[in-house]
């Protein structure tokens, strides 16, 4: 059987040990950088099927980092999970909105974190129906995991792509933010609901160059919903 391989990003070589530790004893595959010029090397000579990111990086920033993975073809379906000392909610907010798909406080519970791991990497492994779905001129494709609007690719993260799958699966109907931690991220014993709020406003975001940020509707008291009109 194949590990999971996961990139540890951190200049703090007792964290960095930590981490690779917990890591080898969950079963996984240890991989290990102290910047982001390092962490680049590293992708590019065995891409991760995770990435922890500490935030407080030398030269360039985590929260940099986490961005240009986003923005790279390559990286931008990689699952991040930040790390860090911050932990007011503005910087949660950050982090979240820069593309990590979790966020966690130091100091850590290694346990909790590889349960975190653990629940993102079943998320990436679970198969969606083949089934295109369409709504007006959206048009979203699991098989090929790309979504398009009047011959226009729309670039998602996986998280998004994942939550405008379900939109689309389940239109009209609204979603509390627990309800939809439930469906989309599988799990709501770690994920804060604030997550949601981040997300939703990354994929309105990604739908607005094409006009149909609107279908992503706010009900205000109750949650979120699908809808075309």
């Amino acid at each position: 059987m194949i590990s999971a391989k996961i990139l540890i990003v951190d200049d703090e070589p007792a964290i960095q040990e930590l981490l690779a530790f917990n890591v080898t004893q969950a079963g996984f595959r240890a991989l290990c950088a102290t910047d982001a010029d390092d962490a680049w090397r590293q992708i590019r000579s065995d891409a991760p099927d995770l990435i922890l990111l500490d935030w407080m990086l030398p030269n360039t920033s985590g929260v940099t980092l986490a961005q240009q993975l986003r923005s790279d073809a390559n990286t931008k379906d990689i699952p991040i999970i930040m790390l860090t000392a911050r932990s007011e909610e503005r910087d949660k907010v950050l982090g979240l909105e820069s593309g990590a798909d979790d966020y966690v406080t130091k100091p850590f519970s290694p346990r909790e974190l590889m349960a975190r791991v653990r629940a993102i990497l079943r998320r990436r492994i679970q198969k969606m129906p083949d089934e295109t779905l369409a709504a007006g001129e959206l048009i979203l494709s699991p098989s090929t995991h790309r979504v398009s609007a009047r011959g226009i690719a729309v670039e998602l993260g996986p998280t998004e792509f994942r939550l405008l799958h379900f939109f689309m699966s389940h239109a009209e109907r609204v979603y509390s933010r627990p309800q939809l931690l439930n469906q989309v991220w599988g799990t709501q014993v770690f994920i804060e609901e604030r997550t949601v709020d981040v997300h939703i406003r990354r994929l309105r975001a990604a739908l607005e160059p094409v006009g149909m940020n609107d279908f992503i509707q706010t009900v205000h008291g109750s949650g979120y919903r699908f809808s075309t009109t």
